[in-house]
């Protein structure tokens, strides 16, 4: 399943951040998660989201990272 089908993002759940779809769970709590060190399974088990549901946040997030602008100030970085 693409990630456009379990990532939504609309402006009456969690102030409009991308979400898994169907929850009020935001992609960027999962994909944090998985780098400060959870693993998959345990993303899963704490978010009560499914496997599926964290390979879509991630691929959304890598989406992100390919379609915004390279800019090292706009994060801060020199």
């Amino acid at each position: 399943m693409e990630w456009r089908e379990l990532v939504a993002v609309d402006p009456q759940v969690q102030g409009g951040k991308p979400v898994v779809r169907g929850t009020r769970v935001p992609v960027q709590i999962l994909v944090g998660s998985l780098a400060g060190g959870m693993t998959i399974q345990e993303v899963c088990e704490q978010y009560r989201v499914n496997d599926e549901q964290v390979r879509a946040a991630l691929a959304y997030a890598a989406h992100l990272a390919q379609t915004e602008p390279r800019s090292y100030e706009s994060y801060g970085l020199t």
